[in-house]
């Protein structure tokens, strides 16, 4: 038993040693890569390992195309002394990230959730940025690959870090939060997204309280949106800076939310009009008002950020094409984000309203009744024309003369070259796999 401890125990000064060698390396390098399709000269490329190929193949490649060295962790393909055999690529850019995170020793704010949570990351990064040198997540690269990269990105001229920390089972955001060692969190909500790897709803809330349970444990700040009461309940005994809409008690107080289409908000005397649509995405707004109050950005700055910021990437973007305005939402869809997608848009003051929703993924055994309930909700909105893609929507079809059900996106095509839809509102919701931005070829 003595000499299993003494073993591992000499492994551990070993690896520390390795990663304390590999980012004196890392730090004389530009960046660092996964991807030799991405190499830039002088920069580390560390060769993981997926599903169907070994990046290990790629070591030469990356040595030729300008990398400073390369991360293995088969010695098959050791080139020479530019090359770092380690017994795991992965694990080493995850010690790696750690490492240097806690080299830089700099202020992070994480975020997670189970929507916006890249909405808000760009609209915290945003603000922050109109006070300090921030970098943020780029894009959604958010999980146990895309944390350590963010993390590496970070340097000694970045004064504020933004993580986005992305999950679909428990202990992801445990772990993550062991690499990034944020300092201050927030929780964008707790919706119905990847329920069949979490298990459920009460699953989903386990999963994303583990940022809460390490920034508790750690004596760390979150943020906390006083109108959701999982939040409330969640922090009660935590270090908290709050926010709420007319709510006294909040740390920030937001006087006024309005959205049609357009998210507009009031506080301090201050009115807010944003290009992001949605009372959904008023959360989001509010939540990167408040980080910047509470990092001293002035008033007017915050303002100018949010008012300035621009959604892209098929995220509640508002466009209009021939006759017809549409608001494309086909980034992602869960039943969280589809209701609240639903609830705006038939409250905008608008005429000829038309929905196309498509299938929403990673439901598991919920799947069924959670498509079932989005259909049913829609019974009696006969003002709206309802165009449902996908096999489980399909799976659910009901006859009601404004319901229109397709099995796969070819098919509703086909009733789109055939019928053109004019002078409407359109809705396009739908999961990421489902593409439905294709729709607008055909309006």
């Amino acid at each position: 038993m003595i000499k299993a401890l003494f073993r591992a125990f000499i492994i551990l000064i070993f690896l520390k040693m390795k990663i304390s060698h590999i980012h004196s390396l890392f730090l004389k390098c530009k960046a660092v890569s996964i991807d030799t399709r991405k190499i830039e000269p002088n920069s580390m490329f560390v060769a993981i390992k997926g599903e169907n190929f070994d990046a290990n193949t790629f070591a030469k490649e990356a040595l030729e195309k300008g990398a400073s060295c390369v991360i293995i962790d088969n010695k098959d393909y050791y080139v020479d002394q530019r090359t770092i055999l380690v017994e795991d690529s992965l694990t080493a850019l995850q010690e790696l990230a750690k490492f240097h995170r806690q080299y830089l020793k700099l202020p992070i704010i994480a975020l997670t959730g189970s929507n916006g949570k890249t909405t808000t990351k760009e609209l915290i990064h945003a603000v922050l940025s109109k006070k300090y040198n921030t970098k943020a997540t780029v894009g959604n690269l958010n999980n146990h690959i895309g944390v350590p990269l963010t993390l590496l990105s970070f340097d000694n001229e970045t004064e504020l870090g933004i993580v986005e920390m992305g999950a679909n089972h428990k202990k992801e955001i445990e772990f993550l939060c062991q690499l990034a060692k944020p300092d201050y969190g927030y929780i964008t909500n707790f919706g119905k997204a990847h329920l069949e790897g979490f298990g459920g709803v009460k699953g989903v809330i386990e999963g994303k309280s583990e940022m809460y349970n390490y920034l508790s444990e750690n004596i760390k700040l979150a943020f906390i949106n006083l109108d959701d009461p999982i939040q409330v309940e969640k922090s009660k005994k935590m270090k908290s800076y709050s926010f709420g809409v007319n709510k006294e008690e909040a740390d920030v107080n937001i006087n006024s939310v309005t959205a049609n289409p357009f998210v507009e908000i009031s506080f301090s005397n201050l009115s807010v009009k944003t290009h992001l649509i949605g009372l959904y995405n008023a959360n989001n707004i509010n939540a990167a008002l408040t980080i910047g109050k509470y990092f001293g950005v002035d008033d007017l700055a915050i303002k100018e950020a949010l008012e300035g910021y621009v959604p892209e990437n098929n995220r509640s973007q508002l466009l209009s094409k021939g006759t017809n305005q549409i608001i494309l939402d086909a980034y992602n869809a869960n039943p969280s984000s589809m209701a609240v997608a639903i609830t705006n848009f038939l409250q905008l003051d608008n005429a000829n309203k038309v929905m196309i929703l498509g299938d929403m993924f990673e439901l598991g055994e919920e799947s069924q009744r959670e498509h079932q309930t989005i259909v049913d909700s829609l019974l009696n909105s006969n003002g709206v024309v309802c165009h449902f893609i996908g096999k489980e929507f399909y799976s659910n079809q009901i006859h009601k003369d404004h319901f229109h059900f397709y099995e796969t996106f070819e098919s509703f095509s086909d009733y789109l070259q055939n019928t053109k839809i004019e002078n409407s509102s359109i809705l396009i919701k739908g999961s990421r796999g489902m593409a439905l931005e294709r729709t607008l070829g055909f309006l």
